[in-house]
């Protein structure tokens, strides 16, 4: 069995930590470096839930998209549910690594995780990396359809193929229009926006879309020209498809598991990887309104 610190080498070479974001926190929260490692535990979030699963595993290794810490801390004590995490975690001989926006940048990265799960084909980075020579890193994804479908048709390939959520799938635009190309960005992508106007895309697919953001991303949409290669019958601007950020994410941890079994085989590690399935999206429920297009009952017209 390999040392902790070979697989934290490994991981890093996969995710280089320098290319996070500067307000991130990313890398190794809790582990000995010298302790071996058999199985590791993928999961998004490093939440109860999933600590609990580690130690039930037996995992050696838990790692995790979204930080732990992610604005820093004075404390580690039990009596937080931080703190009770890393308490869990050493006291079972889990180390903790994170990888979060060097992740995003990757290549592959987390969003051609989740073009993958949606059956699109990446054409290249939407926010390009530029210290990439070859032009494959970068934030979000350009994608195409083979043929072209529906916005409807598109968000039902979201509603089924990725992890199924209390929010389901969200869009603003006809359902009607045609989408040839599509933008993705796993987690909260709205801060893209300009970006993926440029691109010139039919269609986005991201989470966390705020009410601001999107209602301006519409209705320059609508105000927009036609563009000559805009898909039949499709307006200037993108559509939205707005899912869970959880299930954006999701599909990474699927993508990443397979990888570190690649690195395992070639080194003759022997590292029997694991994937989280539980739901640790944060939205429990969901009641969907009677009609959204109808007019408030009793307002004035």
């Amino acid at each position: 069995m390999p040392a902790l610190s070979e697989v934290i080498a490994a991981l890093d070479a996969l995710w280089p930590p320098e290319r996070a974001e500067q307000w991130d926190a990313v890398g190794t929260v809790c582990g000995d470096p010298d302790a071996r490692v058999q199985r590791v535990l993928f999961a998004v979030d490093p939440v109860r839930q999933v600590v609990d699963e580690a130690v039930e595993l037996g995992a050696d290794l838990l790692v995790t998209h979204h930080p732990l810490y992610l604005r820093g801390t004075t404390t580690v004590a039990a009596s937080t549910f931080k703190g009770r995490a890393v308490h869990t975690l050493i006291k079972n001989d889990i180390a903790l690594h994170v990888a979060h926006t060097n992740a995003d940048r990757a290549d592959p990265g987390v969003s051609d995780a989740l073009a993958g799960a949606l059956g699109l084909r990446v054409t290249g980075p939407l926010v390009p990396d530029t210290t990439d020579p070859a032009g494959r890193r970068g934030l979000g994804r350009i994608c195409e359809l083979d043929v072209p479908e529906t916005l409807d048709a598109l968000a039902g390939r979201a509603a089924a193929w990725l992890p199924s959520t209390a929010q389901g799938i969200r869009i603003a635009g006809d359902p009607a229009r045609m989408v040839r190309t599509v933008a993705v960005c796993g987690g909260s992508g709205d801060s893209l926006f300009d970006d993926v106007r440029r691109a010139g895309v039919d269609a986005y697919v991201t989470a966390d879309l705020r009410h601001h953001p999107a209602s301006e991303a519409r209705e320059q949409a609508v105000s927009a020209p036609v563009r000559a290669s805009a898909a039949p019958s499709a307006p200037g601007g993108p559509a939205l498809v707005d899912a869970a950020h959880w299930a954006t994410e999701w599909p990474w941890t699927e993508q990443a598991a397979a990888q570190l079994d690649e690195i395992s085989d070639r080194h003759g590690w022997n590292l029997r990887t694991h994937i989280s399935r539980a739901v640790t999206d944060p939205w429990t429920a969901h009641t969907a309104s009677a009609d959204p297009h109808t007019d408030i009952p009793g307002a004035p017209n």
